[in-house]
């Protein structure tokens, strides 16, 4: 069976939705089963741990940006909790 989702770094606090998934789905992650908290769309990040606000978003084992509040394991990460570092406002 294929996993509807992909860690793209070991490193990595988020995985990325291969599919749309629903609020209540459970994806397992190293082991660990994760609830989702919201509806993911195909593409979007889901947080895999829970990220403290402030703290960096890690994807490709990279930070992409960092937390604007605390996101829960299973929470979507996008523009509405997460703000790049490289963009200068």
């Amino acid at each position: 069976m294929t996993k509807p989702f992909i860690r793209l770094n070991p490193a990595d606090n988020v995985v990325v939705a291969l599919k749309d998934m629903k609020r209540g789905d459970t994806i397992e992650v190293d082991g660990t089963a994760i609830t989702l908290l919201n509806d993911i769309l195909f593409e979007h990040k889901v947080a895999v741990c829970d990220i403290a606000e402030g703290e960096n978003v890690l994807k490709y084992g990279l930070p992409i940006g960092h937390a604007t509040h605390k996101i829960a394991a299973g929470e979507h990460v996008h523009e509405h909790n997460l703000t790049s570092n490289y963009i200068i406002k």
